[in-house]
């Protein structure tokens, strides 16, 4: 099997992961404040058939890794009933914000483990570093005589650059993403009926006109801020 298609087959694996996250962490936030409609259809678990859309959540994916484009995709939208909340807005934002949270929690998380990897297991560093330079497409980096927790590394790397990916894209306030969700609370009524027509639309818009360099802007500075994190300490 040739290394590309190894390092396909791993973002696929690490962003069905980390869409069962975010999607498990909206459904359980929501049971937790009150709304049960998640919990009732089986959503408050890390089972990934629970939330996986196929064409969403691994074809499309599958196509963008594959010709070089950015990697994206979607998973089942986690229902919630709003009413169902004691105080409506607070408790609609913050399970919005849940599934943002738990992909930032989540590349935390592997930050610490590839840390402790680092420093306390044989070989840790090299690891370490040739999964981080693998996973950013540095050309030349040879993958002979590795050690042999190297996979555990690269798997780590990508739950980071993921979860990462999926924090920043989700925050963005278009439909139906989850910051035009927390956008929506705070337009006044005109303005969100205009906004809630966008729906789908907006989606498709800012991928083809620009979804991928709003991303980076944000996005670059917190990874290299874990990147700095995890060469110096």
């Amino acid at each position: 099997m040739s290394q590309s298609v190894v390092l396909i087959l791993f973002q696929v694996v690490v962003l069905i992961l980390a869409f069962s996250v975010h999607e498990c962490a909206h459904a359980w936030t929501a049971w937790r404040l009150g709304d049960p409609t998640a919990k009732m259809l089986g959503r408050v678990t890390l089972n990934p058939l629970k939330h996986l859309d196929p064409f969403g959540s691994v074809l499309f994916p599958l196509i963008g890794l594959v010709y070089g484009g950015m990697l994206f995709g979607w998973a089942k939208p986690t229902p919630v009933t709003a009413r169902n909340f004691k105080h409506y807005r607070r408790d609609d934002i913050l399970v919005t914000l849940a599934g943002p949270a738990s992909n930032l929690l989540s590349a935390s998380l592997a930050l610490t483990l590839l840390l402790i990897l680092k420093h306390v297991i044989a070989g840790g560093q090299i690891a370490v570093i040739t999964a981080m330079a693998l996973a950013s497409h540095y050309p030349g980096v040879s993958t002979e005589n590795l050690p042999a927790l190297f996979p555990v590394a690269l798997f780590l790397y990508y739950v980071i650059l993921i979860n990462l990916v999926l924090f920043v894209f989700n925050l963005i306030p278009v439909p139906p993403l989850d910051g035009s969700n927390i956008l929506r609370h705070f337009l006044p009524y005109k303005a969100l009926q205009v906004y809630d027509r966008i729906g789908m639309f907006g989606m498709f818009f800012i991928m083809i006109l620009g979804g991928s360099f709003i991303v980076r802007i944000f996005l670059t500075p917190l990874r290299n801020t874990f990147d700095t994190i995890l060469f110096t300490l």
